[in-house]
């Protein structure tokens, strides 16, 4: 059994190299060195490529992490439940756009305001996980990894999203301020609750984060061809 779950470790690190070769680009300012948070400097739309880029390799992990977290800790039929009965995400209760229709009508303004809070509620729950995948006894190093990457870069990406407002729509940076609704954990779960509550929300996060690169690349599209920006 050991030696199949090294294997497996095996197999999931190869598939998920390429991903790993391409998650240390930086959001920085400069092409050296520099936060983004401190440097003007950049161009608007510098900053909105690489925004977009930091948000694609966000998504790619989420996806990878959620799939390596399913392989290794949830029993198929609790799969195909939560597929079946649906869950509540933390982000549920923000006015978000949902429809194609919707998204597609709202401002350039409340496209980057929309990111700006999916991003900032998601940073608490992120750091959370952490804690809770350590008293995991299997879970692979991988997993604790490329969680811990994803938070790190989520709040990378905040300051981003921040400093392309104020270059975009002349407003002041925003407060950094997030959600920590659902953070308490007062009462120790039993282990498949705790399971499927985790499993719920890495799922709930890469739904998420593939909002945040669509909404980002839709605003792109509009600074190019404005008239011609489909939703996939």
């Amino acid at each position: 059994m050991r030696k199949l779950k090294v294997m497996r470790g095996c197999v999931w690190a190869v598939l998920l190299w390429p991903c790993l070769l391409a998650i240390s680009i930086p959001l920085d300012c400069q092409e050296e060195q520099g936060s983004i948070s401190h440097c003007p400097s950049i161009s608007q739309e510098k900053l909105l490529d690489r925004v977009i880029q930091h948000a694609e390799l966000i998504y790619r992990v989420s996806e990878e992490s959620c799939s390596l977290f399913e392989e290794m800790f949830v029993p198929f039929p609790l799969r195909l439940e939560r597929n079946q009965a649906g869950y509540t995400c933390i982000t549920n209760a923000l006015t978000l756009p949902s429809s194609k229709s919707e998204i597609q009508q709202i401002s350039d303004k409340w496209l980057l305001h929309s990111v700006l809070m999916l991003v900032q509620s998601w940073i608490e729950p992120l750091i959370y996980l952490q804690t809770t995948l350590d008293r995991y006894d299997d879970a692979p190093e991988m997993l604790l990894n490329k969680t811990k990457w994803v938070s790190d870069k989520l709040i990378s990406l905040e300051q981003g999203v921040a400093v392309l407002i104020k270059k975009m729509l002349e407003e002041g940076m925003l407060t950094t301020t997030y959600s920590d609704r659902g953070l308490q954990n007062d009462v120790q779960p039993e282990m498949l609750e705790s399971v499927m509550r985790d499993y719920i929300l890495l799922s709930c996060f890469k739904k998420d984060a593939h909002k945040m690169e669509t909404f980002l690349k839709l605003l792109k599209c509009r600074q190019t061809d404005k008239y011609n920006c489909a939703l996939h």
